[in-house]
């Protein structure tokens, strides 16, 4: 007798792919599906930042579509915390509209990053462009050694 593995039970063998269908691989997983989660419940926990060092800064930069500037706080907490929180209003919804799929987040979301010693926390900058904010931490210049220093020897 031909083993079959446990994943292809009877209800897995009895569906048929329908493109038009929307397929939702996690739907037996402990968390919610996104088109499932109620709109006024529902987390805006992907807030993607980068945080990139240069010679002169870090800058970090989050995608913030359909937020606006007003609805963002840039702040600094515990000494080297720079935090950045927000929240996406729900859409106002009309009772003769139906909905067919929600898949845009709204609520709160919030990210802490500590910054390095060398952050100038006093010089931070912020600002908001088509979506994108940009935060900007001035670091402060590392005083280089110099390449070559005597050692004195005792005795």
């Amino acid at each position: 007798m031909a083993m079959i593995p446990s994943f292809f039970n009877n209800r897995s063998r009895d569906i048929i792919f329908d493109p038009l269908f929307s397929f939702d691989p996690f739907k037996d997983f402990p968390f919610p599906s996104s088109s499932l989660v109620p709109r006024e419940s529902s987390a805006f926990i992907n807030t993607r930042i980068d945080w990139k060092e240069t010679p002169e800064a870090h800058v970090f930069k989050a995608d913030l579509p359909g937020i606006k500037k007003e609805e963002v706080k840039v702040e600094i907490e515990d000494d080297r915390v720079l935090q950045i929180r927000g929240e996406r209003s729900v859409e106002k919804e009309d009772k003769n509209d139906t909905w067919h799929r929600v898949e845009r987040s709204s609520g709160k979301f919030l990210r802490r990053f500590k910054l390095p010693e060398n952050a100038k926390i006093d010089q931070i900058k912020a600002g908001m462009e088509n979506g994108v904010l940009t935060v900007t931490v001035p670091k402060e210049e590392v005083k280089k050694a110099d390449a070559k220093k005597t050692i004195e020897i005792s005795g």
